[in-house]
């Protein structure tokens, strides 16, 4: 079903964005406007691209026909920037050169350096980077001695857009997110690229919260978070054809900390590729604290490389300690799919399965799953608690198989 809704959704995103590019002045605007021959913008590294980015803006989102700012190819400077709709017509911001952001964390007031707000039909293109220069934020005190910072600018943001193409962009070294997808509906990653280094802290790759259909399609993402990270309120979501590592894998979760959290339903993670990751597809949930759901979710055609934990179901989530760890999860797993997830295990739990006590998993499956590992420590194993999933095709390790210690090992 989400396959479906999001393909369909996707071909009236390419249709209608190709032919907004195609289109040229018209009535009312539009057209091609480049911020260096119309607005003075300069590719020296210093000045502020802000200003020009900004008044591009204000003329394409007035135009009543279709728009493309150019940013040519060159190395920018940009403070920061939010470029904000509704819009009269659609828009595609093709950035072709190098956007760089202040170095200094201390440069930003809030937690954001480039952001796309409650815009309908925009597309962002052309091959071109945003560089978030974080590897000063990286060192900062108080950063990685708990892995969190919650307050530094994310390098992109998506925040309430309706049919929306995200092609060909590369955004790299962001102080925290890479890129952040809030509210949206129908919007899709295509050729995304992140780059960031393996201690980098709190960068997840994608970040998807309160969304409905998002797609990431034949992206590479490399960062020192989850490659993708699913939040609450996230339903309809496709991920196909992503190479992710180093990183912690794709994520749903960590779900259950805060009130009112909104269900994730409808999540298909498909074709992907995990190397040297500390996860491989993932659900996470904390122990004790709030309620919410999580349902109709399927892992299907994993390639896992050297990766610390392949399979995992963790409903005793607590990073730094910072839990009840003796209590349950409160939030209902249900409908779940692990088929044909191939590769090596990095330690021998190649398969962790840890669920509620009091909410036990219900209908989880798991099909042709070939996962070895070779160490001082023993082969693969496969360790579940409150679950009894279906269970069909080759299991290696053979499934729920070893027991579960008192202490299970933690993940980031």
């Amino acid at each position: 079903m989400a396959i479906q809704f999001n393909f369909v959704s996707s071909m009236l995103i390419l249709v209608l964005l190709s032919i907004s590019s195609v289109e040229g002045s018209g009535g009312g605007g539009g057209g091609v406007i480049d911020v260096v021959a119309k607005f003075g913008a300069k590719a020296d590294e210093k000045t502020d691209l802000s200003k020009p980015l900004l008044d591009a803006w204000k003329e394409a989102c007035a135009s009543t026909s279709p728009s493309k700012i150019v940013i040519p190819k060159g190395i920018y400077f940009l403070s920061t920037a939010t470029l904000d709709g509704p819009c009269k017509a659609p828009i595609e911001l093709q950035v072709q050169g190098t956007v760089k952001a202040p170095a200094d964390p201390g440069a930003f007031k809030e937690p954001k350096w480039i952001a796309f707000n409650r815009i309908e039909n925009f597309k962002l293109s052309g091959g071109g980077v945003f560089d978030g220069q974080g590897t000063t934020a990286y060192k900062r005190e108080g950063c990685k001695g708990h892995d969190y910072c919650g307050s530094l600018p994310i390098n992109l943001r998506f925040d309430f857009l309706t049919n929306a193409m995200i092609q060909d962009i590369t955004t790299k070294d962001s102080k925290q997110f890479q890129a952040n997808v809030l509210g949206c509906k129908n919007i899709t990653f295509e050729h995304f690229t992140v780059s960031a280094p393996d201690e980098s802290p709190n960068t997840d790759g994608i970040h998807i919260g309160r969304s409905d259909g998002v797609n990431v399609l034949n992206s590479e993402i490399k960062t020192g978070d989850d490659c993708v990270s699913i939040g609450d309120g996230s339903k309809n979501l496709v991920i196909n054809g992503v190479t992710c590592g180093p990183g912690h894998g794709i994520s749903i979760g960590s779900l259950g900390l805060f009130k009112n959290e909104e269900p994730v339903y409808g999540v298909t993670v498909k074709n992907c590729t995990m190397t040297n990751t500390s996860n491989g597809v993932r659900i996470k949930t904390w122990p004790g604290a709030e309620p919410g759901t999580c349902s109709n979710i399927h892992f299907e055609d994993i390639t896992v490389t050297n990766v610390s934990s392949p399979i995992i179901i963790d409903q005793k989530y607590c990073p730094w300690n910072k839990c009840k760890i003796n209590e349950e999860s409160k939030v209902k797993l249900s409908n779940i799919s692990f088929k044909n997830i191939h590769g090596t295990s990095a330690r021998p739990e190649a398969v962790k399965i840890i669920c509620s006590a009091t909410l036990p998993c219900e209908n989880v499956e798991l099909a042709d799953i070939e996962i070895t590992h070779s160490g001082p420590t023993g082969p693969a194993v496969s360790q579940c608690s409150n679950v009894k999933p279906k269970v069909s095709g080759k299991q290696n390790p053979a499934a729920c198989s070893a027991p579960i210690p008192a202490k299970p090992t933690s993940t980031a």
